[in-house]
């Protein structure tokens, strides 16, 4: 058997492998023998019929049948002699095959570049230096004591207010005619909330329990509903019931509720603490995305197409999940955003490669106290008892998405300690 390569680009590989006659006749011989054995042709006896009349009338199915038989015991080989690793099924052109001569088919496929260095000392990247405010500790605990409020009925009864907890009926009209699912009943929402629209909140102020009026507003541009966008819409709605929440007193009382802390000032250094991890983490996460993204314009290595293709479906199917989740009818997505996807998934795949290849360079090695140690992260996390973690990640492919992981952190380790990293004042948060 003879093996030809060529590479027609850093990513694309085209064999040329020419199998002997010989070999050729003796699969040709095989498949007709087995074929003599099992066909029934009228005139003749079982296994007696004549290689010719077995030829004329399957000839076409045992070239095809022997083609294929002969590439993929061949390929196999070739590949292995070669020592290349296909990341695509080969493209196969095969002539049909004859007994007495060569058969020479081409494959081609999609392989890794070679990468013979990677670039990673001295990155120059910023890291923001989140500091935690006061302003956003006092937020932490508002929100505490939100959690641990209760609703109750304004006494003396007064009319509703932004902030108030309503029990409605409602039925929704578009163009004057009832819409699919615009029915409510005790339906319950709050003024002034995200979640509620404005229209409503502003049609809800100032009303009593027991009033029935009609609120006419206009549904948004990006409402969940596709079909109401933008439509003209009349709510007539029964107000059943109004209650007001009350927080509890910011007291050393509420600390020990709330987690059985000592006193106030040690919920005050809980809440901190964790604000102050949390920024932190923002910090390092950034400083990890601006190192990828210097690794990639420092080494713009070709990637394979195929590679970045199948990142761009992961990354689309995310997306449209996530809608889906948050009860968006999106079924495609804007040329605009699939353009910002495939850009996205070819830095995800080199960044791949090239963290691959600083792996094997540097010896990175994965022990199970790296595994151990990720499962405790993951279950600090989630939440999750460590033993349900473990359990989730004995699964092949959930295990094989840990191992990737703890090997992208080691290798951000190494690129880090190899970098230059400036604090830098965090950026101004952005007002309203």
């Amino acid at each position: 058997m003879q093996v030809n390569v060529e590479k027609l680009s850093p990513v694309l590989v085209e064999f040329q492998v020419t199998v002997p006659a010989d070999r050729v006749k003796q699969s040709l011989d095989r498949a007709y023998d087995s074929l003599a054995k099992t066909s029934h042709i009228k005139g003749f006896r079982k296994g007696k019929a004549p290689r010719q009349i077995l030829a004329h009338l399957f000839g076409e199915r045992v070239a095809s049948d022997v083609a294929n038989k002969l590439v993929e015991d061949t390929l196999n080989e070739a590949l292995t002699e070669r020592n290349v690793r296909p990341i695509t099924n080969p493209a196969v052109e095969k002539p049909k095959p004859s007994a007495s001569d060569d058969f020479t088919y081409r494959a081609r496929f999609e392989v890794t570049p070679d990468i013979e260095r990677v670039e990673y000392e001295g990155l120059e990247v910023s890291k923001p230096g989140y500091k935690v405010t006061d302003q956003e500790v006092d937020a932490e605990i508002e929100k505490l004591r939100r959690a641990h409020s209760t609703l109750q009925v304004p006494n003396p009864a007064r009319p509703a207010k932004s902030g108030d907890t309503v029990t409605m009926d409602f039925v929704l009209q578009v163009d004057g005619k009832p819409v699919d699912n615009g029915v409510g009943t005790d339906v319950n929402a709050e003024i002034g909330s995200a979640t509620l629209l404005s229209g409503l909140s502003d049609g809800l102020t100032g009303k009593e329990p027991g009033a029935e009026f009609d609120v006419d507003l206009t549904f948004p541009a990006n409402y969940q509903r596709q079909e109401l966008r933008e439509k003209p819409a009349r709510f007539h709605i029964t107000l059943k019931e109004v209650k007001e929440r009350v927080l509890p007193e910011l007291d050393n009382e509420f600390a020990k509720d709330v987690g059985a802390f000592e006193n106030l000032a040690a919920l005050r250094a809980d809440v901190l603490a964790k604000l102050e991890k949390a920024a932190k983490e923002r910090a390092d996460n950034e400083v990890a995305e601006a190192l990828v993204l210097e690794l990639c314009k420092r080494n713009p290595v070709p990637v394979p197409p195929s590679l970045v293709q199948q990142q761009a479906r992961i990354l689309e199917d995310d997306i449209l999940e996530q809608a889906r989740r948050s009860g968006q009818a999106v079924r495609t997505l804007s040329p605009e955003l699939k353009q910002r996807i495939a850009a996205e998934a070819e830095l995800k795949v080199r960044a791949g490669l090239l963290m691959a290849e600083i792996a094997k360079k540097n010896s990175v090695q994965i022990n199970q106290d790296d595994i151990t140690k990720a499962y405790e992260e993951l279950a600090e996390q989630t939440g999750k008892n460590i033993n349900k973690i473990k359990v989730q990640y004995q699964d092949p492919k959930q295990h094989e998405m840990l191992i990737g992981m703890i090997l992208e952190d080691k290798v951000l380790n190494i690129i880090e300690a190899a970098a230059k990293i400036t604090e830098v004042a965090a950026p101004a948060p952005a007002v309203g």
